[in-house]
């Protein structure tokens, strides 16, 4: 399984978001020039945020983006499928049935076992992005983070922060 680059980026935007004090918010140049990625790209992943509530925008000159709801609230997984879509990575396409030997319809009821195990493991795996929050990456990152690195990030979202009403 591979994941687009956007669901990176929604989710470190979304991260640092959840970093700042209330009434405060980061303009989506702010947050592509953070984390050095095109600000198209960012302005589009954060609208894909937006739509999903998982982000909230204010327009105009004093604009930015804050999160939607409490940290603890957004997992990885309400990033990965505003970003992607919550769509099975995996479709069946009943392939037993196929060819010289293929198998009668009767005998495809339940899903075959290569099915049942992608079933199994997507579901495993949206699993554990559900259980990680964006406050168990935060608490992760502090724990991760040299005191003067945070240092820089807290000075760098002191500048960059703006008002929101």
């Amino acid at each position: 399984m591979q994941i687009a680059k956007g669901v990176e980026w929604a989710a470190h935007a979304a991260a640092l978001l959840n970093a700042l004090p209330s009434g405060k918010g980061l303009r989506a140049e702010s947050l592509a020039r953070y984390h050095g990625v095109p600000g198209p790209y960012m302005a589009k992943q954060l609208q894909a945020l937006s739509k999903a509530g998982i982000v909230q925008a204010a327009r105009g000159r004093h604009g930015g983006y804050r999160l939607a709801r409490p940290a603890n609230e957004i997992s990885l997984w309400d990033i990965m499928a505003a970003i992607e879509g919550p769509a099975p990575a995996f479709t069946c396409t009943e392939i037993r049935r196929n060819g010289p030997c293929g198998a009668k319809p009767a005998e495809c009821k339940r899903p075959c076992a290569i099915a049942a195990s992608f079933h199994a493991a997507e579901t495993a795996y949206r699993e554990s992005l559900k259980a990680k929050s964006l406050v168990d990456i935060a608490v992760d990152v502090v724990g991760e983070s040299a005191h003067e690195h945070l240092r820089d990030v807290g000075r760098w979202l002191e500048r960059e922060a703006v008002s929101l009403g």
